[in-house]
């Protein structure tokens, strides 16, 4: 494996464990399950499925469906929906983010749980091995449409969080900031680097075992 290689495949690691990181933080402001999670919540309401499980199914739908808008599948696709539950295991059971108790310290994990998912999207997108699933859905939009990062991003946070609602996910304050907001501080994110999604050449499964299978050391 050469070094751009691994430079590649170090910075999606990295990315999906902040995104995981910003997750956690916007869990332990405690004001609300973020959408994807409501939504999955509102799922074992009417499934005999946990929240795990549900999340898992709701990944596999999220795929198919990427497949069909003929976005690319990676090796980066299927590590995010490995690795960011492990992380948020671990960030979770290490206890190194306490649950909020006061209102500024809820505003305060709220908002840098934001940006840190914005920031772990920057990195993991970027490594061209396939966004993840919801991704892989928000540039569809963003391909299909033309509308801005943001705004596609914030269709599929808003549309998540309502139909948990309605299936009886637990929707709160933080659910609805999160909803809007996480497409707001993507696109300041993706900004801030010039980073346009829809120019990031992804490698499918297919090219990334090529290389490394057929590429000497």
């Amino acid at each position: 494996m050469n070094k751009l290689k691994l430079k590649r495949i170090l910075r999606l690691i990295f990315g999906l464990f902040l995104f995981s990181l910003g997750t956690v933080l916007i869990m332990q402001a405690d004001l609300g399950y973020g959408p994807w999670e409501v939504f999955q919540s509102g799922l074992t309401n009417v499934l005999p499925l946990t929240i795990g499980q549900a999340t898992i199914l709701v990944s596999i739908i999220i795929v198919l469906l990427d497949l069909f808008l003929k976005e690319k599948i990676g090796i980066g696709t299927l590590l995010n929906m490995l690795l960011i539950g492990f992380f948020m295991d671990w960030i979770l059971f290490s206890s190194l983010i306490p649950l909020a108790t006061t209102i500024i310290m809820k505003i305060v994990l709220l908002i840098s749980g934001l940006f840190t998912i914005a920031f772990g999207s920057y990195f993991y997108i970027g490594s061209g091995f396939g966004a993840g699933p919801r991704d892989s859905l928000m540039v569809s939009i963003r391909r299909y449409t033309g509308l801005p990062v943001g705004v596609s991003r914030g269709i599929l946070e808003f549309s998540a969080a309502m139909g948990g609602y309605f299936l009886g996910g637990p929707l709160g304050l933080g659910t609805i900031v999160t909803a809007f907001g996480v497409g707001i501080c993507i696109q300041i994110v993706f900004h801030l680097f010039s980073f346009e999604t829809t120019q990031i050449e992804h490698e499918d499964l297919a090219e990334t075992f090529n290389f490394c299978f057929t590429t000497k050391n």
